[in-house]
């Protein structure tokens, strides 16, 4: 029996800079087509009734890249919702975050939190921007602020597995995970939630993904058998 329309799909958006290197362009080139691209996949997801797009648009990890490409990357969420964000509202999509802000200048904080707020009370699609994020940093900082209301006598020392959603960042599971551009590796991403997912690693880097690779992706998505664990009739 084929699926239907995943619910929720995350997707690691690869190859920016490479995409840059192969035309001759700077990394930074890249990154902010990339950022473009992120407007035609969401607008694609909402229309195909998709709940929920998570994307991996900066982790924890990233600081670790060169001083002036990080800076962009910092300011590709004002260049992108100056663009866009009253396209997001006509299409009736909400804008949420995942993630610590309180690393990033106050202004890139100030213009996502905008968009959140001008966004909360929009009924489609739900597209997640998980931004210094790292998977196993959410499991910790969920075990802490566990283990704190324990230790105050909030609650008793009995978590069940479905209440760890509770308290991570993203409490949803995950339907499909995409990662473009070749690579075949999580990177410290929705570790929790993608316990069940179905995996897909394409070959196209994330400038090039478009409708026409996002809807291969889910017809495949489609094809597959899930079976958590159990068996088919």
């Amino acid at each position: 029996m084929s699926l239907g329309i995943p619910q929720t799909v995350a997707i690691i958006m690869d190859g920016n800079g490479r995409w840059a290197k192969a035309k001759g362009l700077p990394r930074t080139a890249g990154h902010k087509q990339g950022a473009n691209n992120v407007r035609d996949i969401a607008l694609a997801c909402n229309e195909l009734g998709i709940k929920k797009l998570i994307l991996y648009a900066f982790s924890t990890e990233n600081w670790k890249r060169p001083e002036d490409e990080v800076g962009f990357l910092c300011k590709l969420p004002g260049i992108f919702f100056n663009m866009f964000i009253k396209e997001l509202m006509e299409k009736n999509i909400r804008v949420t975050f995942a993630g610590e802000l309180n690393r990033f200048p106050q202004d890139t904080q100030d213009v996502i939190n905008k968009a959140v707020g001008m966004t909360e009370k929009n009924t489609g699609l739900e597209l997640c921007l998980a931004i210094n994020y790292g998977s196993r940093r959410e499991l910790l900082l969920g075990i802490q602020k566990y283990a704190d209301q324990v230790a105050k006598g909030e609650r008793t020392n009995d978590i069940t597995e479905e209440e760890v959603a509770n308290y991570l960042m993203v409490p949803e599971d995950i339907d499909l995970m995409i990662r473009t551009s070749g690579e075949q590796r999580i990177s410290n991403y929705l570790l929790w939630q993608i316990a069940y997912a179905e995996l897909i690693f394409t070959p196209v880097a994330w400038p090039d993904f478009d409708q026409k690779e996002l809807n291969r992706c889910i017809q495949e998505y489609q094809n597959r058998d899930r079976r958590f664990g159990g068996l088919t009739s």
